[in-house]
């Protein structure tokens, strides 16, 4: 691996300070929102003005941060009940991006004219396309990340990428999108609608292909005029469209970023995060680290722990004795059960992170967070998380 992806020693904890945004991946469901959140608000307390992004349609990064919902603006976050060592003193900013509204707002941006501009997000096809378009969402979160970054009114940049099961489809977007909006693309679009036009919707109808049979089914009459009007109204734009697709995709390769992958001990999680390590390597994307989420941990480590919970295992009435409980040994048996599933899943969980280790060596960082009893839901939890992220 190509040592520039890195920067050699350097902790969360320095990437936090120095770095202007931290991009957090991963697959779905290995908590993420809840590292965005957690990284968004150790920079507040580092005195930082920060903002955090998200397109998790759930909310849970508004529920993370103790708010009833977020939306396409940014929304102060109140830091007022952290005091002592977990005192913020810098601003901590959170938004859920509106895919469409960030398509409306890139329109208006490129579009020659507000006529053009008003054609355009009128059209019915556009209207549908825009936020269903595949690797839309991640081109618009990258989008809006850089976009906030150059008005300059924050210090730091978290961006929360989507729950994808597949690291290529973000990472591939800014491509995407600039050979959707490639002129010769659109334009073998644009002909058989050019066609329809001059032959007759009728005789269209009867020699054309089963897709079109099957828009005019769901859409109406007005599906091919309705495509044929979007891509002229695009005439004009496409360079800039491209233009800005690849300034993002630079944007997010420059030392100023890093990204940090979040993974659980899981083996299935755990393939996940190795391909999007390879897939990061391969785009040159300047990673940070990895945040290992929802770790049991191993209750045996101490010495002489495992000799002494087996000689409890082998006389199952002292357990109870040793906890100060009164109860049968039926109840013993069943506590002594208990420990045993979760010192096996420790045991898993070890394996995996071995493995995880191994397969993706290198000099970024390792934290690990505990699976907590409870789930992470506002500004005090995620103190405790950073307990563990940021701790020694």
């Amino acid at each position: 691996m190509s040592p520039q992806l890195h920067v050699p020693g350097a902790t969360l904890d320095e990437l936090v300070r120095t770095k202007k945004v931290i991009v957090c991946v991963g697959s779905g469901g290995v908590g993420k929102t809840t590292m965005s959140a957690a990284i968004a608000l150790k920079a507040a307390q580092l005195g930082q003005r920060v903002c955090v992004l998200t397109i998790d349609p759930a909310r849970r990064l508004a529920n993370a941060m103790g708010l009833s919902e977020l939306g396409n603006t940014e929304s102060r976050v109140a830091l007022d009940g952290l005091d002592g060592d977990g005192a913020a003193t810098g601003e901590l900013w959170a938004m859920m991006l509106d895919t469409k509204r960030a398509w409306d707002d890139l329109v208006l941006r490129f579009a020659p004219s507000p006529e053009q501009a008003r054609r355009i997000l009128a059209n019915h096809y556009y209207q549908q396309i825009s936020s269903a378009l595949a690797g839309s969402q991640e081109f618009m979160a990258m989008e809006k990340l850089y976009e906030l970054h150059e008005s300059g009114k924050y210090d730091v940049l978290v961006l929360d990428t989507p729950p994808t099961r597949h690291a290529l489809d973000f990472l591939d977007a800014p491509q995407k999108m600039m050979g959707f909006m490639d002129e010769g693309v659109l334009e073998l679009f644009m002909t058989p609608s050019r066609m329809a036009g001059k032959l007759g919707l009728g005789l269209f109808k009867r020699s054309s292909t089963m897709m079109f049979t099957l828009l005019e089914r769901v859409t109406g009459f007005q599906v091919l005029s309705d495509i044929a009007s979007f891509i002229s109204s695009f005439s004009g734009m496409h360079a800039g469209f491209r233009d800005r697709a690849g300034t993002v995709q630079e944007f997010l390769r420059a030392g100023t970023s890093s990204f940090v992958l979040v993974a659980s001990p899981s083996p299935l999680t755990v393939e996940d995060a190795e391909f999007f390590f390879r897939k990061l390597s391969d785009y040159q994307m300047p990673f940070g680290g990895f945040i290992v989420n929802r770790v049991h941990g191993d209750a045996l480590q101490e010495e002489g722990a495992k000799t002494e919970w087996q000689r409890l295992r082998d006389h199952p009435g002292d357990i109870l004795e040793t906890l100060g409980v009164t109860g049968s040994l039926p109840l013993a048996e069943l506590v002594a059960a208990h420990f045993d599933r979760v010192q096996a899943l420790a045991d898993l969980d070890a394996s995996g992170m071995a493995h995880l280790e191994r397969s993706c060596a290198g000099t970024h960082f390792w934290r690990t967070v505990p699976a907590f009893d409870l789930d992470v839901h506002d500004l005090s939890a995620l103190t405790r998380v950073n307990a563990c992220l940021f701790g020694h």
